[in-house]
């Protein structure tokens, strides 16, 4: 047995909790496990008042601890900790089918302006840290069990590149190493006697405890064009030089529109262009191949700013990424590039290419590695990242993954990923980051479990019925998809048409389901208006959504400090809701996850607003209803002839018990008509669930 990390991290903030009578306060609905502090003060701004030692060994020790079996090692994954295997039919990972994902960006997530100075410290005058991390993500973990979420997914938490830097505090996808967590997210509470490392396992152990399971992401497409891996393999990245750099952009291919994808059809038009072969001759060969004596030299010496002297004597710098879609409106990325994948040119396109000699560059074709590949595999690169997982696995126990852009990269290297994973631990989950449900059946012959799907676009999009196309068609899709109306990347559901009313009615409709896995964005539950990046689906003020009085005005928390509005008056509504709508999830999880189960509720109004889904069990012979008002402004009466459902449950009594309803109680259900018709009266933006 392992060493309890979480243990460890107890017995250290309990030591200190003398030096606790600080001015450090929480949110209080960091509290949803009952602290009772002797220092205890509710403050009128929905804060607490507590000591932090206290406090944060209080929840390891109340919340957590109790349900310690000492039989388990929670350093492994839940499935291995637990002895759980796939069935011989069964792939590896399924259980996230079943699951609830909470997307976590731990530096924002349990970031609070914990001395009231209206500023986010990295330390502040008590020398606390005000900006998130792992020990003080724990007290949020009883809070995610509130809305049920068994899945905590954490947005990439290795050490990244400030070079190049977006925003106050930088993007955490230039990673700068994939093996080192980042720094940032070291408590100041632990001092010198725990490392961020070990923090990060006690958390994870934490999670395990409760039950919950861990995936993070790993981004093995690109890289910070400042890291780790330039030092050992220069080879591995694409090169122009320093004094070019200014005049670096995207090539723009006249003729063709803008944002295509890179189909060979226009291949021939790109390689022709005059911009593109202008850029294409900015490259140059890396370093090393130009001077190796000069280059060990270099190595050797190991200056602290490597990049620079790398730029000073040889005049080279990393090329940037940019999109693969062709005339992309996006600028390059100016903090992150590509790796080299195979060490030749893609071989359907190098025939355009007038210069055989032609340095490794980056294009459209390039970086676009599944789709053209090259003859020559960089198998050592290849062996470096299908070795990320197994890392996290063997030291952590994480449960999954999502692969950032893993559908771009060639179809070997992702099979060496998934499968080298698998044999650590056959139950893991891949996550693709696939956003079309078309390629859901690439996606499953890649052996992924889920994909993320269109949800965040479609269901927001009440007026036009896409929710409605994104409910009803799940049932076809040939993975699961994320039931999700927003994502990092996106526009806030609180902040669209609609606001609060319609993010509660999707929040909590999401649970229940067919073929798609509940997933809640961090602040979602909170109502957050304001997004984390301007990505996907944002117009230019969706940064600009708060009051200008308001600390985070314009800010986004990729990229800057930023500390959700934990104190909004509304903060424990969806937390309530859920927590109610979670025990008919875990009732009925069989059948919400089984298309055999599943039947759509049609309406006979014409142009209805309300969506309705239904399971029939032929074992229990019961039957569960549920259905939704997408219209956030007004109440709608609907009827729905329910006669294939009758003729499945070969018939069933004129009665029903609601369960849950946004607006009432629960109660016995009798709206129905002599000749079977079940009747709904639903408020703005309701959701009812009858079972029957």
């Amino acid at each position: 047995m392992h060493e309890s990390k979480l243990g460890k991290l107890h017995k250290i903030l309990s030591n200190q909790i003398h030096l606790g009578k600080i001015n450090y306060a929480v949110p209080d609905i960091w509290n949803a496990w009952d602290y009772s502090g002797e220092e205890t003060r509710k403050l009128p701004s929905n804060e607490l008042l507590v000591n932090p030692f206290r406090f944060y060994s209080s929840v390891i020790e109340t919340a957590i601890l109790p349900n310690v079996n000492k039989k388990v090692d929670y350093h492994l994954s839940l499935s291995k900790m637990l002895h759980k295997t796939p069935k011989k039919n069964e792939l590896g990972g399924d259980w996230v089918r079943k699951s609830v994902l909470y997307s976590t960006m731990i530096r924002s997530s349990s970031a609070w302006d914990h001395d009231r100075s209206y500023t986010l410290d990295i330390s502040n005058f008590n020398g606390m840290k005000e900006t998130g991390t792992f020990v003080k993500m724990l007290p949020l973990l009883p809070f995610l069990k509130k809305l049920g979420v068994d899945t905590v997914y954490m947005l990439p938490i290795s050490r990244f590149s400030l070079k190049e830097k977006k925003g106050e505090l930088g993007s955490p996808y230039g990673v700068a190493s994939f093996y080192d967590i980042d720094p940032n997210l070291k408590d100041n509470m632990t001092g010198n006697k725990m490392t961020v490392e070990e923090e990060f396992q006690a958390f994870i152990e934490a999670c395990h405890i409760l039950n919950m399971r861990v995936v993070i992401d790993i981004i093995p497409r690109t890289n910070a064009v400042e890291n780790d891996l330039i030092k050992s393999h220069p080879d591995w990245f694409y090169w122009i030089k320093g004094s070019d750099y200014s005049k670096y952009k995207v090539p723009y291919v006249d003729g063709l529109e803008s944002t295509l994808a890179p189909d060979f059809k226009y291949m021939k038009d790109v390689y022709h262009s005059k911009d593109v072969i202008r850029h294409i001759q900015m490259f140059q060969m890396n370093p090393k191949a130009q001077n190796e004596a000069l280059w060990n030299d270099l190595v050797n010496r190991n200056p602290e700013d490597f990049a620079k002297e790398i730029e000073d004597i040889f005049d080279l710098r990393v090329a940037p990424a940019f999109s693969d879609n062709i005339n992309d409106v996006q600028p390059p990325w100016t903090d992150v590039t590509f790796f080299r994948m195979f060490l030749d040119h893609p071989k359907d396109t190098s025939i355009y290419l007038k210069n055989k000699n032609q340095p490794p560059y980056i294009l459209f074709d390039t970086i676009k590695a599944n789709l053209y590949p090259g003859v020559v595999p960089n198998t050592e690169l290849w062996n470096t990242l299908s070795g990320i997982i197994p890392f996290y696995q063997d030291k952590y126990g994480i449960d999954g993954a999502r692969i950032d852009m893993g559908h771009a990269l060639p179809k070997e290297l992702l099979k060496m990923i998934i499968d080298t994973a698998r044999n650590v631990d056959p139950d893991f989950a891949f996550i693709a980051e696939e956003l079309n449900p078309d390629n859901a059946s690439k996606a499953k012959a890649s052996q992924y479990n889920v994909i993320i799907g269109n949800g965040f676009w479609m269901e927001p999009r009440i007026w036009q019925k896409e929710m409605h196309k994104f409910v009803y068609g799940a049932k076809d899709i040939a993975l699961p998809m994320f039931a999700c109306c927003e994502t990092h990347d996106t526009a806030r559901i609180a902040g669209r048409d609609g606001g609060r009313t319609l993010s509660r009615m999707v929040t909590i409709f999401n649970m229940l389901l067919p073929n798609l896995v509940p997933f809640i964005n961090s602040g979602q539950e909170l109502y957050e208006i304001q997004p984390m990046n301007t990505g996907v689906d944002c117009t230019e003020k969706d940064k600009f959504v708060l009051d200008k009085s308001d600390p985070f005005y314009g800010k986004l928390a990729l990229f800057d400090k930023y500390a959700f509005h934990y104190t909004n008056p509304l903060r424990w509504e969806i937390a309530d809701h859920l927590d109610g709508i979670k025990h008919m999830r875990a009732k009925w999880i069989e059948e919400i996850t089984n298309l055999d189960y599943y039947l759509p509720i049609y309406f006979n109004e014409f142009d209805t607003p309300v969506i309705g889904v239904s399971y029939f069990n032929p074992k229990t012979h019961k039957c569960l209803l549920v259905v939704g008002n997408t219209n956030p402004y007004s109440e709608v009466s609907c009827n729905a002839g329910i006669e294939l459902l009758r003729k499945r449950a070969g018939n069933f009594n004129n009665f029903g018990k609601l369960f849950y309803a946004t607006y009432e109680m629960s109660r016995d259900y009798h709206e129905f008509s002599e000749d079977g018709r079940i009747f709904f009266n639903l408020g703005a933006g309701e959701v009812k669930v009858i079972e029957l």
